[in-house]
């Protein structure tokens, strides 16, 4: 005899969509885009005009993350069940693969120039660049608080960071041009900055590639998940137990509880529910009670079960 309990908690968002912060860091972007642009072509500096380039990088970045927000506050469907919070994963995803495109871009300009250095306008360059550093920096701030548990908000402000950095980085070569006319500075600079993102982008690249494969999140601790089930009273045992990211914010756990003493009420439900939120970072619980003591093996699991 098999019981099935769905226990279902209030679906955790975040405090704020960052609407405004995304809005101000967009705008302030673009404008520098241009004006980097047009200044790295009257200073000949590719260090300029890749930074323009990284820069559009993190506009596009931005609204990508802005936009899987708005996404994944979109109500479940019959189609889309769990809504489309989704696409904050893959919005982190996209935004890691666009920042290691932008910087091979960057590495691709800068090579020739650091083999063949050309003039560079040092002042120029310091004064756009450190504009660029400053406005970064500000939308980096902007986004800081949210980075800290969100992995799509955390892929924008790797952008900003990476871009202040990369800005800060040309700034300081138009000083060294300035002070020594050693105009290979301004590529080898940018080189090196964008081996310290690329870098700092990995970890990003290979946390949202797992969320996006269904992998258990980095902040969940599935062996203490599983204890945790199997001590309660009246399990005899836990199985079929798979926990995945519903989005870059919310978690989802399935299980099969064996409780042959009889199914536990609606009270445990709600408890066991309750302490997964608060404990373990699951948002959304569905569990199965089974009135018998058989240990049942996951069909995905066993090739078997499969046949």
């Amino acid at each position: 005899m098999v019981g099935h309990s769905h226990a279902h908690h209030e679906h955790h968002r975040p405090a704020a969509s960052y609407g405004r912060a995304f809005a101000l860091s967009i705008g302030l972007n673009l404008a520098i885009v241009l004006s980097q642009l047009i200044y790295g072509w009257l200073a000949n500096s590719t260090a300029l005009i890749a930074d323009a380039g990284h820069n559009f990088s993190d506009v596009l970045g931005l609204i990508l993350a802005w936009g899987a927000i708005w996404l994944a506050k979109k109500q479940p469907n019959p189609r889309y069940t769990f809504g489309l919070r989704g696409a904050s994963i893959l919005a982190a995803l996209a935004n890691a693969v666009l920042l290691l495109g932008a910087s091979g871009w960057i590495v691709w300009e800068a090579v020739p120039r650091f083999m063949h250095p050309a003039p560079v306008a040092g002042a120029t360059v310091f004064i756009v660049a450190t504009v660029g550093a400053v406005i970064n920096g500000f939308s980096a701030w902007l986004l800081m608080s949210g980075s800290r548990h969100d992995l799509n908000i955390r892929s924008a402000f790797l952008h900003m960071v990476g871009d202040a950095a990369i800005s800060l980085a040309v700034a300081i070569s138009g000083l060294i041009i300035l002070w020594t006319g050693w105009h290979w500075v301004d590529p080898a600079l940018s080189i090196g900055v964008v081996l310290l993102i690329v870098y700092s982008t990995w970890g990003l690249l290979r946390a949202s590639l797992q969320l996006a494969l269904g992998a258990v999140p980095a902040n969940v601790n599935l062996l203490q998940i599983e204890h945790y089930l199997a001590g309660l009273p009246g399990v005899v045992n836990v199985c079929d137990l798979h926990v995945w990211a519903l989005s870059t914010t919310e978690n989802a756990l399935t299980a099969h509880l064996s409780m042959p003493a009889g199914h536990p009420g609606d009270d445990f439900l709600t408890a066991v529910t309750q302490t997964l939120a608060h404990e373990y970072s699951i948002h959304h619980v569905t569990l199965q009670i089974n009135l018998d003591n058989t240990m049942r093996v996951c069909a995905l699991t066993s090739p078997e079960a499969l046949s």
